[in-house]
């Protein structure tokens, strides 16, 4: 199939990619490199890989022609980064959306990065079919784009629970990456509301579940699915005490709450009916994430002589 993976030069997009160039697809990355450009060399003498340099905000979507199916990943990514470029998240977040999904094909697939983020803070299981209500700019941006994208026919949206672990393009922000990191370069964690609950999930089990979506795009085709496993479903203070086990550092808790409130348990039954669970747990992705922080250090100022 050809396959394009908008945002494929990102955290998740480099190993999606990879993974489908060794089934045999040609795979397209679009992506503006606003990172760099190391997280993709490893696959650029592939010969089934193409890279289009461009932003999806360009009017320019050409690139579009042709795909058979679109792993649209580009967004600006979580609460804090929303936060700082408010307009941005608008433009790419929902309006590119809406161009990409009004300039594709009718018969051309469509399969969005979704989230759980805008479920909030029900303090009940959410389910697909439950309303949302988004507290923050990064879900409400997110929700409006995944209806926007189930508008067509040959769609699928599906809700990521947070991701972890170690990939060609860190992220920094992501919960459990984030409570690493700070274990080893501060020996602290600070945590705000920390009895509040969040779903996890490894980046190599998102790419699985973005490779099960794509055997299954009939069965899948104008629905929206939880993406996770309900076994990692940990506190804030659960996944913390368990970094701290094995690196030690203080835990400190705030005097005041999160601004990025969610607090919520997620029902991954419908997708499970299907086949998709979970493989790696919180205890390998933590473990292999520790060894990579006690040498990753890619927020210092100071540089070997």
């Amino acid at each position: 199939m050809k396959i394009l993976i908008t945002g494929g030069a990102g955290y998740t997009g480099v190993p999606l990619a990879a993974r489908l160039l060794e089934r045999g697809h040609t795979v397209t990355i679009v992506d503006n490199f606003l990172y760099g450009y190391d997280s993709i060399l490893h696959l650029v003498a592939h010969p089934g890989l193409v890279v289009v340099k461009t932003d999806i905000r360009n009017e320019d979507r050409s690139w579009l022609k042709g795909q058979d199916v679109i792993y649209h990943l580009a967004a600006i990514s979580g609460y804090p980064a929303c936060e700082a470029n408010p307009n941005s998240a608008r433009l790419i977040n929902v309006d590119a959306t809406r161009a990409v999904a009004e300039a594709l094909d009718p018969e051309q697939f469509l399969v969005y990065a979704s989230t759980t983020s805008f479920y909030g803070s029900k303090g009940e299981r959410a389910s697909e079919d439950m309303a949302v209500r988004p507290v923050s700019l990064y879900g409400a941006t997110k929700w409006e784009a995944e209806r926007i994208v189930m508008d067509r026919e040959n769609s699928i949206a599906l809700r990521w629970a947070t991701v972890f672990g170690v990939g060609p393009r860190m992220r920094a922000g992501l919960l459990v990456n984030d409570f690493c990191e700070k274990a080893v370069t501060e020996r602290a964690i600070v945590l705000y509301d920390a009895d509040s609950t969040r779903t996890f999930m490894h980046v190599s089990d998102l790419v699985n579940g973005y490779l099960f979506a794509l055997d299954r795009l009939e069965a899948m085709r104008g629905d929206v699915f939880n993406m996770g496993s309900e076994r990692l479903n940990y506190t804030k203070r659960q996944i913390a005490e368990h970094i701290c086990a094995r690196q030690p550092c203080d835990l400190i808790d705030a005097s005041f709450g999160d601004a990025d409130v969610r607090d919520f348990l997620v029902s991954f039954n419908k997708a499970a009916a299907l086949g998709f669970d979970c493989t790696v747990s919180l205890e390998d992705g933590v473990t292999k994430l520790l060894k990579l922080y006690r040498f990753y250090a890619p927020h210092s100022f100071i540089r070997p002589i």
